[in-house]
């Protein structure tokens, strides 16, 4: 509640007993005198003493009253109250008051509501010997009420920044919002200041320096503003008043009187006049003295300037009546109070010399000491109080018979100005040649409250005329009314405002320069990052984040009204080049000219790829879906190539409901490298048996408890050649846990890796596997005859495998055994004699190939990792042992590269295995990780296959790698290319 705050009363030693029984205190307080009460309270007391018809002391005596407000420095004994007490001469006010509990405990502002506190309390004191009443105002201009502002402010800045960060100690509060916070108490102490310019005579504006600051001027023209809009607000408030019919059109009794007073602090001294029988001026000639004193001068000169300020900027006119105030044209209304000789001192050192003084007694105090009381007891206390700011100046303090005018004291000074009220005479200010004399009106005690407190419910408790509005809150008139104070008051903020919509075009065009017509969401953060460097360089005050906001929106809104480009990627980390758009539906054609319009992604970017077997190559667009990139492309080369090869079919999804489900995004944690490689050594294996029972499980023809598991029909398993010659019952065994039969429910909707759950199939197989011919379709000597290749890089690398090892004599009797490599025919002269009990190898040569291929379509083999092949002529003579023992790199830069910057790469795309017609097994386990861990492993849907005998057989390995999460975009710079690999282990040889 505003201005509710009770001031401690003068009692007994320390002075600090609070006015007894709420109300009917606060109607003793006021009636009787005894000290400064809280002025809504008073207001509320006398008005119910009234209407209860009991006594109101002073209620029908004709009262004065002055408004005391201003600005008090950080010094003791500096505050406006302390006028009070001078002026009454007695200890109206305290000397230490105490804090307002209501303040303290957080006043009408609750925890977290830093905005609706009010710093500002109005106290009343009624001197009814005199009939004055004194209302003075503490607002944020006080710095105890500042002080409290500031530790609010400090605690919010607390409960900003958490109890999680104690270290790093409160975050300050935004400058917009601090700003905010400082403008809205500015506001409400102009709303107080209005209530007392209406219901005061006398004003007086007190200062702590001796320069008048110019701010006022700013102030008063807002308060003048201000008034004229809230007036009819007030005539509504007080028209049933008991009052005249000039106050009630005027909303005040007289156009108030405004007088200044100044504090000296040390600025003007004057030299102490010389002892006795010193010369004053030694050799120097004494000066002529002046009529005025350096003080009276002082004030002259801050009376000329003030006028000249507010005539310039018209809050006086000639007419006292328009006027928000008035100052008086043949009266002083400046003076200044000039500090004592230990002004500015500690305020501790300067007690402990009062009380010195104080309990050194003269012998004529002595005598008059146990008598003294009252006010007598307070001038008595006076006398060594020098250095306080308010005190009453002797008439010694200029002598006379130097020729100077007397300076007169305080009470002198604003008496004049009072009797011209209590006289009935009233203010005659008005200047010109037809001065129109102002209206002036002298109400009792009684009636200026009931006044006083309508205007109090209208102008500081913001309650409307309207009987249903709640206490506290502002009406929409008072509300609508103080947005004039802003234009006014709120300078920071109206040039801030103005420099920032200045800023915001030359940020509009950093945005839009260097701009395509569409583009995506990064080059709009990018131009955005720009546009607000530009716009910081310019734009200042508390608007910036306000205006900084706006931008956002206005950048925003240009980027999304035809601007914005689709923000798909392909599989290849391309954009797509449309304009946002929507894809279309099952059956639905693309409509270019709809709004979105309906197109499939495209990045305008094409590669040659070749088919399954390598024989064709067709251009390909940049895919955006696994399905296009893995499957569709393939499959339309299949019909013109290799539909009629003979193929390996890899398990795919069969529904057994109408619409299958994508399986749910609850992929487990990635196993370690080689897991499945555990399992299967974890299985008991001989060597004669190890190869039946490996193909079987893969295959699906193991029986046992669970099952029987038909045989795969797509992959090969009719084919007696592949099936080994184990067919005891030895090689039934029950299957591993990653072949048990796949759900027919839920598929995969990316592909199969280490890292999706187990059961899932994906409705199509990304990996192709295809027999182009028997072993001997590969010629050593020439190589593979196929499109793209670079010359010289066509020749698959040898692989000899050790079949069997035997004895010499074992070997001349077995004439249809295979001689081994760089090994003559026995019985021929070239034959190299051995002796008894020596040993020879039987060696069956295979054939690999490592093909990489890049976006041009130029194709060439690896004989290692990072090593591109290159063979002149009679084949390659390097072992394919090293390379499959080695992680070979997904991605390998091109070996042509093209002009420009960007390096090219080629991705390994097929497998060239040549199997000879010999008693071995070569078994296929392909694992690719396409990324940096914790990239998963990708592998076919069989994760073992096992090669039939004589064939050409081509592995092709996906285009682009999927999971569930996304794609795996292939790498941007060359030192992550060791992190895409196929992982070693790929072919592995089983002799029988």
């Amino acid at each position: 509640m505003r201005g509710s705050g009770w001031l401690p009363l003068p009692g007994g030693r320390s002075g600090t007993m609070p006015p007894p029984g709420g109300l009917a205190g606060a109607m003793a307080a006021a009636t009787a005198a005894t000290g400064p009460v809280s002025l809504r309270e008073m207001l509320l007391a006398v008005t119910a003493a009234a209407e209860g018809g009991g006594p109101v002391a002073g209620g029908d005596e004709e009262v004065c009253v002055v408004g005391i407000f201003g600005k008090t420095a950080l010094q003791l004994c500096s505050e406006k109250a302390a006028l009070v007490s001078t002026v009454c001469d007695r200890q109206v006010f305290p000397l230490f008051p105490e804090e307002d509990p209501e303040l303290a405990e957080g006043g009408p502002g609750q925890e977290g509501d830093l905005a609706a506190k009010d710093y500002n309390q109005l106290q009343a004191y009624y001197s009814q010997e005199n009939r004055v009443l004194y209302l003075v105002l503490t607002s944020i201009c006080d710095t105890p009420q500042l002080l409290r502002a500031c530790g609010d402010l400090a605690a919010a800045e607390s409960r900003e920044s958490g109890p999680g960060h104690p270290s790093s100690g409160p975050a300050p509060l935004p400058h917009a919002e601090a700003h905010e916070f400082w403008k809205h108490q500015e506001k409400l102490h102009c709303l107080s200041l209005l209530y007392l310019f209406s219901v005061c005579h006398i004003l007086l504006l007190v200062h702590p320096t001796c320069s008048f600051d110019i701010t006022y001027d700013r102030v008063f023209r807002a308060l003048d503003g201000l008034r004229q809009k809230v007036l009819p607000s007030l005539k509504a408030a007080i028209k049933d008043c008991p009052v005249g019919k000039e106050w009630k059109l005027n909303c005040r009794p007289c156009p108030p009187r405004l007088l200044f007073l100044f504090q000296l602090n040390g600025a003007l001294k004057v030299d102490p006049p010389p002892a006795r029988g010193q010369d004053p001026c030694g050799h120097l000639e004494k000066p002529p003295p002046k009529k005025h004193s350096p003080k009276r001068r002082l004030q002259h000169a801050l009376e000329d300037q003030i006028y000249r300020i507010f005539r310039k900027s018209r809050v006086l006119t000639n007419q006292s009546i328009n006027c928000l105030f008035t100052v008086p044209a043949n009266q002083a209304f400046v003076y200044i109070v000039a500090g004592g000789p230990q002004d500015g001192d500690d305020p501790v050192a300067m007690l402990l010399d009062q009380l010195r003084s104080n309990c050194t007694m003269r012998e004529t105090d002595s005598l008059l000491a146990p008598t003294l009381s009252g006010p007598r007891r307070y001038q008595m206390m006076r006398h060594g109080r020098q250095q306080l700011s308010f005190h009453a100046e002797s008439t010694s303090s200029s002598s006379s018979s130097s020729g100077q005018l007397v300076d007169c004291t305080l009470k002198e000074f604003l008496w004049q100005h009072v009797e011209l009220v209590l006289s009935k005479k009233g203010f005659d200010d008005s200047v010109g040649r037809n001065p129109q004399p102002s209206h002036f009106e002298l109400p009792t005690y009684q009636k200026w409250v009931a006044a006083a407190l309508k205007l109090y419910e209208v102008t500081i408790e913001g309650k409307d005329d309207d009987p249903t509005s709640l206490t506290g809150e502002l009406s929409s008139k008072i509300m609508s009314s103080i947005k004039v104070l802003e234009g006014y008051l709120d300078i920071d903020t109206k040039f801030s405002e103005n420099r920032c919509q200045k800023a915001l075009p030359m940020a509009h065009s950093a945005y839009q320069s260097n701009l395509p017509h569409n583009y995506t969401m990064t080059v709009h953060k990018n131009q955005l990052a720009q546009a607000l460097r530009v716009y910081s360089q310019h734009a200042r005050g508390p608007a910036f984040h306000k205006y900084a906001m706006q931008l956002n929106e206005d950048c925003y809104k240009f980027w999304s009204n035809g601007h914005q480009l689709c923000e798909e990627r392909s599989l290849t980390d391309q954009h797509c080049v449309h304009k946002f758009h929507l894809l279309p539906k099952a059956g639905e054609k693309p409509e270019a000219d709809r709004n979105p319009p309906v197109l499939y992604h495209n990045s305008r970017a094409r590669s040659t790829g070749a088919c399954n077997c390598g024989r064709k190559q067709a251009p390909r667009d940049d895919p955006f879906d696994i399905k296009a990139a893995n499957y569709d492309f393939y499959q339309m080369l299949e019909e013109k190539c290799c539909g009629k090869l003979e193929h390996i079919n890899f398990p795919v999804f069969q529904p057994s409901t109408p619409d299958p489900a994508p399986a749910r995004d609850e992929s487990s944690p990635a196993p370690p490298e080689g897991e499945i490689e555990k399992l299967k050594e974890k299985e008991p294996q001989t060597q004669g048996e190890s190869t039946g029972l490996s193909l079987a499980l893969s295959l699906g023809q193991s029986t046992g408890s669970l099952g029987a598991y038909p045989p795969d029909a797509q992959g090969g398993g009719d084919n007696a050649e592949s099936h080994g010659q184990s067919g005891d019952s030895k090689s039934e065994k029950r299957p591993s846990l990653v072949d048990r039969q796949a759900s027919t429910v839920e598929y995969l909707p990316g592909m199969l890796h280490s890292n999706c759950p187990k059961g899932l199939l994906p409705k199509f197989s990304s990996w192709s596997l295809v027999k182009l011919g028997p072993a001997k379709a590969y010629n050593f000597h020439t190589g593979l005859d196929q499109q793209g290749f670079i010359p010289g890089t066509n020749y698959l690398m040898p692989w000899d495998i050790v079949i069997r090892t035997r004895t010499e004599d074992e070997g001349d009797l077995d004439t249809n055994s295979w001689p081994a490599p760089n090994k003559a025919v026995p019985g021929k002269r070239s034959a190299v004699v051995m002796g008894r009990g020596r040993r020879r190898d039987d060696i069956a040569r295979a054939f690999v190939g490592f093909e990489y291929e890049d976006a041009r379509g130029r194709r060439f083999m690896c004989s290692g990792p990072d090593k591109v092949m290159k063979v002149m002529g009679g084949g390659p003579k390097e072992s394919a042992i090293k390379a499959l023992n080695s992680d070979m790199p997904l991605y390998i830069l091109s070996s042509t590269q093209g002009r420009g910057l960007k390096p090219h790469y080629a991705q390994f795309m097929r497998l060239f295995v040549v199997v000879p017609d010999a008693p071995l097994q070569i078994t296929l386990t392909p694992q690719v990780q396409p990324g940096p861990p914790p990239c998963p492993v990708f592998y076919p849907e069989k994760q073992e296959i096992t090669l039939p005998s004589d064939g050409l057989w081509v592995l092709r390995f996906p285009y682009a790698y999927v999971t569930e999460r996304g794609p795996c975009f292939p790498p941007k710079e060359s030192q992550q290319l060791m992190s895409y690999k196929v992982l070693r282990g790929i072919l592995k040889a089983i002799t029988q």
